[in-house]
């Protein structure tokens, strides 16, 4: 699902900024759901590593955007 960022990263890197509220809160809550399910008392990693590259990607959008 974060995979669809790259466009957006590609269209902000290109002049053509996107929102970047959206992807900065998707980030937010994918590293509440990391912390979550690596701090549980056993650690969900499916959990963990399915909310991670939200966090990347999230979080390179978010940075991609502000201009």
């Amino acid at each position: 699902m974060y995979v669809s960022y790259i466009p957006q990263i590609f269209n902000n890197l290109q002049g053509n900024y996107g929102n970047p509220i959206q992807p900065l809160v998707a980030a937010i809550n994918c590293s509440f759901w990391c912390v979550y399910a690596y701090f549980k008392l056993h650690r969900d990693w499916p959990v963990f590593w399915a909310n991670l590259p939200g966090i990347i990607f999230g979080a390179v959008t978010f940075a991609t955007a502000l201009h």
